[in-house]
């Protein structure tokens, strides 16, 4: 009877545990605007930025980033459920964005060219992608 009771409780505490455990990742969930700039700081970082042009970088990077969230997502291809006519206008539809986040790059890139090197701008790129690739991955992994 008293290891039925030991165990009963030691059930109820893990429940309660993990309970606390899952509120607290709630809670530490960042939103677009913090990631954007946690983004920018890494990539500052791992170039070792001097604090004047880390400052102009995390700027500009939180804008671009901004900039291409008001762009909306782009419009998904359904082309089960839909004619050649509504087809072709959801691909022009997302020739438009992507020349839209063309525009973006172009205009950042200028931006970014008042205060970075050449090279360091590819390596922010090259920072960038990397970012996105791990995040792609962690959003994938199996259980989610």
């Amino acid at each position: 009877m008293k290891n039925l009771i030991r165990l009963l409780l030691l059930a109820v505490s893990f429940t309660a545990l993990s309970g606390a455990a899952s509120a607290q990742n709630d809670k530490q969930r960042l939103s677009r605007e913090q990631l954007a700039e946690a983004q920018a700081r890494h990539i500052a970082g791992e170039m070792a930025m001097d604090s004047a042009t880390s400052k102009r970088f995390i700027d500009a990077y939180c804008r671009f980033q901004k900039e291409i969230w008001a762009l909306g997502p782009r419009k998904r291809l359904q082309p089960d459920s839909m004619t050649d006519e509504e087809i072709g206008q959801v691909l022009r539809d997302r020739f438009a964005h992507s020349q839209k986040i063309l525009n973006l790059r172009l205009k950042y890139y200028a931006v970014y060219s008042e205060f970075l090197t050449q090279k360091q701008i590819l390596r922010v790129y090259e920072l960038e992608r990397q970012m996105m690739d791990r995040l792609a991955k962690r959003g994938k992994k199996p259980g989610r």
